[in-house]
Order: C-alpha cells, then sequence, then structure tokens
C-alpha cells in the first residue's frame, strides 16, 4: 500500500497498521474499557445532516479562521499528541512542517519527543504547548516559563487526565514506556521489522519537556506512573485561575465537557476551551463533545473560543462542528495514522486531504466563508 493509495481517514489508518508493531499500533488505536465513547465520537456526526444551499456564487471559498488571537488558513488543527517519535522517527518534527505548510495550528505535548524550542525553529506560525497540572507546583511555573521563552502564544492545559484512563489493548501486549512487553507483544514487533530498524537507527527517544523527571531507561519514572505520582488530583478551579493570571496570555483548557465548566473557565479568564473527552482513552462512557457542542456554544461562545475534537475523520465533520459554534476543531488520530504511515509527506496528504474536502463542502453548502455556516443548514435525527 503506498501513500498515493490513501484518499480518506481510514486508508491511512489501514496504512499504518501495516507499518507499525501490534502494540503501538493498539496505543494511538485504543481507547478506554470497552470503547463506547471512543466509537460514538464519530457516529455522533452520523446522527446529524447537513441541508445545504445551492446557486450561491461560490467561485471563491475563505476557510480561514482565528482562534486565541491566531488566523489559521483553515478550521482545523492539529491537537498536541504525546510520544509522536514512537510512531515515526520524524514525530513532531514532520507535524510541525505539515502544519506550517498549510497554515494552521499545531501543539507540542509534555509528554513530546522534541523540545518546544525546536519546534519554534520548524514553524514561527499559530503554535500552542499542552501540558499537565503537576504536584510539583515549581515545575509548572517552570514549564509556562519555557514556553513563554521559546515564543509560544497559547497554553492549552489538559484538564481531564489527573489519572490515566483504563486501556485494555495495551495491558493486553504489556505496551508502556519504557518497553515492558508480554510475549505477544514481542512477537508483534518481531514481524514488523522495518519499525525496529527506524527505531534503532535513529537518535535516542526522549522526552525534552520533562527529562530531568521521566527517564526512558526504566530508571526514574514510566510514562503509566507520571500519570499517578506526578500529576495532582487536588487541582482546582482556583490553582487554574492563578495560572491563567501567571501566564498572562492566551491560555484553554482541554477536556471540558459540561455548561458549569465551560462558565468557570470563562469566569477564571480563559480565552478558549476544548470539548474532549480526550479521544474516548479517559472516562468511557462519555457524551461526545460533538453532542455538547451546542449547549456550550450557547453558554459562552460570545465570552470565550470554543472548540472540539474527537472522532473527526472528513470534512463534512468539521463543517457541521462549525455550524452548531465550533471556532475550530482538533485533529488527533487523523494526523497520527498517517505520520505512522509516512512521516512529513504522510501529515501532508491528510492535512491537504482534509482542506479539500472542507473547501468542497463549502461550495456544495453554498457557503464562502465559515461565518456563513450556521445551525440553519443542520437537521438531527431523532
Amino acid at each position: 500500500m503506498r501513500l498515493t493509495d490513501c484518499y480518506n481517514f481510514h486508508d491511512f489508518r489501514r496504512m499504518a497498521k501495516r507499518r507499525l508493531p501490534g502494540p503501538i499500533f493498539d496505543y494511538i488505536d485504543g481507547g478506554a474499557d470497552d470503547e463506547v465513547t471512543y466509537r460514538r465520537n464519530t457516529a455522533a456526526f452520523e446522527a446529524c445532516d447537513l441541508v445545504p444551499d445551492v446557486l450561491r456564487g461560490v467561485a471563491d471559498v475563505d476557510m480561514s479562521v482565528t482562534v486565541m488571537g491566531q488566523k489559521l488558513a483553515m478550521p482545523v488543527y492539529c491537537s498536541p499528541t504525546a510520544l509522536q517519535r514512537l510512531f515515526h522517527h520524524q514525530g513532531e518534527r514532520a507535524v510541525a512542517a505539515a502544519a506550517a505548510k498549510h497554515g494552521t495550528m499545531f501543539g507540542v505535548s509534555s509528554l513530546g519527543t522534541i523540545s518546544l524550542e525546536e519546534a519554534r525553529q520548524i514553524s514561527n506560525g499559530p503554535q500552542v504547548y499542552q501540558f499537565y497540572f503537576h504536584k510539583d507546583r515549581g515545575l509548572n511555573r517552570e514549564m509556562m516559563a519555557r514556553a513563554k521563552s521559546a515564543g509560544v502564544q497559547a497554553m492549552m492545559l489538559t484538564v481531564d487526565s489527573i489519572t490515566g484512563g483504563n486501556r485494555e489493548r495495551d495491558k493486553r501486549t504489556g505496551f508502556a514506556i519504557p518497553f515492558k512487553l508480554n510475549l505477544a507483544g514481542m512477537t508483534q514487533f518481531a514481524i514488523k521489522p522495518s519499525w525496529a530498524i527506524d527505531w534503532l537507527t535513529h537518535e535516542r527517544f526522549r522526552l525534552p519537556q520533562l527529562e530531568n523527571h521521566v527517564k526512558m531507561d526504566g530508571g526514574a519514572l514510566s510514562i503509566s506512573r507520571y500519570f499517578t505520582e506526578m500529576l495532582d488530583p487536588s487541582m482546582s478551579w482556583d490553582d487554574v485561575a492563578e495560572m491563567v493570571r501567571e501566564w498572562g496570555g492566551p491560555f484553554c483548557l482541554k477536556g471540558i465537557m459540561s455548561v458549569e465548566d465551560a462558565k468557570r473557565a470563562a469566569e477564571i479568564g480563559c480565552s478558549g476551551i476544548v470539548l474532549s473527552n480526550h479521544g474516548g482513552r479517559q472516562l468511557d462512557g462519555s457524551r461526545s463533545a460533538f453532542d455538547q457542542l451546542a449547549e456550550i456554544v450557547d453558554a459562552v461562545g460570545d465570552r470565550i473560543d470554543v472548540m472540539m475534537d474527537g472522532g473527526v475523520q472528513r470534512g463534512t465533520h468539521v463543517l457541521k462542528a462549525l455550524s452548531l459554534g465550533a471556532k475550530a476543531v482538533g485533529l488527533g488520530r487523523y494526523y497520527l495514522f498517517p505520520l505512522a504511515a509516512a512521516g512529513q509527506p504522510g501529515v501532508e496528504r491528510a492535512l491537504e486531504t482534509m482542506r479539500t474536502e472542507i473547501e468542497r463542502g463549502m461550495k456544495l453548502m453554498g457557503c464562502t466563508s465559515v461565518s456563513q455556516l450556521s445551525r440553519r443548514n443542520l437537521r438531527f435525527r431523532s
């Protein structure tokens, strides 16, 4: 299977599955518990129909949006995700370059595998830094100071991961960082030698944002223990309000799902929120972000930029979210599978495919700008 044979999310997923050892593919592909929320995230879009207008003169289409003061050339961005060089040796370098080429935002995670500073050198376009709230308040301040020094415009605090979700696919293979695979997991690595060659012939795997705290040699702290031992389950709204004041710029909370929490985010001075259930990887049985979108936009959309992610596989999914009032839509697995399959060319092809689908969809909807999309264009199935 070649990259030129990939025309949609499912093609990229199949190509990644052929290249990756099973435990790594399942790490990207899997969700928590019974994966109900994971499946629901995409199914939610299928319960909503588009109602197009015609004869509107759509020769020229403007897909740009402004989010947290940053202009994006298209209304999707690459959500920050962890461990990207585990999937392909280029990792965040590929994503940063592809996002810059398409004029959109991307993010580096606290668990990113290149440094904030290097990512900034690759792309001077819109960028966020996604981080977690640690028990060590000094470490939290250090992370914000480092992001500011690197020239990052917006901070994105993930608030739905004070403990790790129950990801049973990883338990079945023994997947962990550092690797502690069981026999079934090791067998999967053995039958995918191209990944192993890439892993062994490129630079050592690192977590530059946390390398003084999380070691990859099995010594100090593993990734799973990072979530259970370093993150602070006592995090409160007062803690976040203090961070918002200290940052003094665009500050976003990722993982908001209730109207009450959205209102609190606006009250403490956040610039944006991302409706998200972490791709179905945390609380299984959680509602989809798309299903929560309308009521949260109605509650705070005039005060704060409302974004969403989860289950987005098509340009029409993006159009539905924008019609409900989302300012932009985050992509996760949508770019991770092509990254795993082919590195930077894969991410570029995926983003170009999405850009083409959104542009085509807007023309077929009779819209020349994102602002013309509205709930008038939607009908929900009962």
